[in-house]
């Protein structure tokens, strides 16, 4: 089954301070195997890039982290989706370019694990897309609860956005594993 590759928000500005602390180190680098991988195979690949209307967002398309980290930058042919909201799906045309390309499995990852991957990844089951979520190529940051009452540590966070998500919304692998099972070149 051809399953096209969905990378999340892989920008410059979620490195700022405004975001918290973060898991994950080697994200970048797994799903920079990911796009190579699906590249060489010529499979379907979508880069997700987030544009905030938040005024003092680092990622508002005026400012320097709205710019995609290196090596993610979308190559022609390749879809590029430019999305104002959490999932990838509100406001854009990627599911009506999913189903063109008669593609109902997807693989994501990318930033950050509890906001904009955790709501793609859902959105995506609810609309009938089988869906598998690469648990080392995505992070998620550190949460400041409100009340005062403690702080969650972006493992923390990670681990049980994960759990959350498994099996009721997707199938959790690892980029080893899925590289593992692609087709062929």
């Amino acid at each position: 089954m051809t399953s096209a590759l969905i990378l999340i928000d892989v920008q410059k500005g979620l490195e700022d301070p405004w975001f918290g602390a973060r898991n994950n180190p080697a994200m970048e680098e797994n799903g920079l195997r990911l796009l190579a991988e699906w590249r060489a195979r010529g499979l379907p690949r979508v880069i997700v890039q987030h544009a905030s209307t938040t005024p003092g967002s680092p990622l508002r398309p005026d400012q320097p982290g709205h710019a995609l980290k290196e090596g993610y930058e979308p190559l022609p042919g390749e879809k590029h989706v430019v999305k104002g909201e959490n999932s990838a799906f509100i406001g854009t045309d990627l599911e009506d370019w999913l189903k063109d390309h008669g593609l109902g499995h997807i693989t994501v990852g990318g930033i950050t694990t509890e906001h904009c991957v955790s709501t793609t990844v859902r959105m995506a089951a609810n609309l009938g897309f089988k869906v598998d979520l690469v648990a080392d190529a995505c992070h998620a940051t550190a949460k400041r609860r409100t009340d005062g009452d403690g702080d969650i540590d972006a493992e923390t966070v990670h681990q049980t956005e994960l759990a959350i998500l498994d099996g009721e919304f997707a199938r959790i692998v690892t980029t080893h594993d899925v590289i593992q099972n692609l087709p062929a070149a």
